[in-house]
């Protein structure tokens, strides 16, 4: 189902392999670094419920 390409079938796959693996990359640090803040916000969270029960 692929066209051809041609003599522009390398330069046009490997902008797809590399739009694919950026697009992967974001999606993984974007995962990271929420679970980071989610980590921070219930550190956070925690300080502050020992400082109300005391």
């Amino acid at each position: 189902m692929m066209p051809e390409l041609g003599k522009y079938a390398f330069a046009v796959l490997t902008s797809y392999g590399v739009t694919i693996a950026l697009l992967a990359g974001v999606v993984l640090l974007s995962l990271w670094q929420g679970a980071r803040m989610r980590r921070a916000l219930a550190e956070v969270e925690a300080r502050a419920s020992e400082a109300v029960d005391g």
